[in-house]
């Protein structure tokens, strides 16, 4: 396989880190019928109980529009359930017993990537994962402070 043409763009660099990384993770849960975007958010809602859709959509950095789609893929496979919330606008969602169990036995086979990306990365995987939530960052600044461009 012929080498990548080398770019100067980071945003370039980044999706092409994020596909392969994405790439690795999927072959890893494909035997659960899962990709890591629904590993994640299933974990996600059962990290935070019975959340609503606002409060899940900050938490995982979607938007309601992205977060209801892929949470509409994890209600087919019946590894979620959604329902009304405290007003007719709010819905809530919680992790079924089958999305319990899928979370369960999937949980190695994610351990399993991660621990061959920090094994291929060493001690430079807690440096990448800070400077990831740097980039993340850009795009959200904390209240009061701008993004110099």
């Amino acid at each position: 396989m012929p080498a990548m043409d080398p770019l100067p763009c980071y945003c370039l660099n980044a999706r092409r880190a994020a596909l392969a990384l994405t790439a690795r993770y999927d072959e890893a849960l494909a035997p659960h019928g899962l990709k890591v975007t629904q590993y994640s958010l299933l974990c996600s809602v059962a990290r935070h109980g019975t959340p609503n859709l606002t409060r899940l959509a900050e938490a995982t950095g979607l938007d309601r529009s992205t977060l209801g789609r892929n949470l509409r893929g994890l209600e087919a496979l019946g590894l979620v359930a959604l329902a009304p919330g405290e007003d007719q606008r709010d819905r809530v969602v919680a992790v079924t017993p089958a999305g319990k169990a899928r979370i369960r036995a999937a949980g190695p086979a994610w351990k399993a990537a991660q621990a061959e990306v920090e094994a291929a990365l060493g001690a430079e995987v807690e440096r990448l994962t800070a400077l990831l939530r740097q980039v993340t960052a850009l795009a959200h600044p904390p209240a009061g402070q701008a993004v110099v461009a």
